[in-house]
């Protein structure tokens, strides 16, 4: 009876024991932070900016964009939402994806603010560089 016991206790813990792998498909959800244990492998990194900054702006008087907190949402080629993150007070975001080709799609906080959509491609072990740049309507 005692080694039918422990017979079936290690048979429930076996499958515990073993290792898993996780695939990794081009519609798998984004992660905004990386866990301790593992550091994300692939993704897009960026800015968001919003300008114009002055209401005339001239060559002799540079008017550079301003950071510019927003949110973003990352789409499939295909449209479907894969995940959607707001960037840091200074415009700045990391986030991991799965290797593929994405659309980055700015959210418009009001009817005057705009930015435009941007298809991007994310390659195994690297990090996309992305940034978007606001309209204001300033004029």
């Amino acid at each position: 009876m005692r080694n039918l016991f422990i017979f079936l206790l290690v048979l429930a813990l076996l499958p515990a024991c073993a290792p898993t792998a996780t695939p990794m498909p081009t519609d798998l959800p984004a992660t905004a932070a990386p866990t301790a244990t593992t550091a994300p492998e692939s993704g897009i990194t960026g800015q968001v900016t919003i300008g114009p900054a002055c209401p005339v702006v001239r060559i002799d008087q540079p008017c550079p964009d301003n950071p510019f907190q927003a949110t973003l949402t990352v789409q499939t080629a295909s449209g479907s939402q894969v995940t959607q993150f707001s960037t840091d007070e200074n415009g700045n975001f990391r986030i991991a994806l799965a290797p593929g080709d994405y659309i980055l799609h700015p959210e418009a906080p009001d009817a005057m603010t705009r930015a435009q959509d941007v298809p991007f491609s994310v390659a195994s072990g690297e990090f996309t560089t992305v940034n978007i740049t606001y309209d204001n309507g300033l004029r």
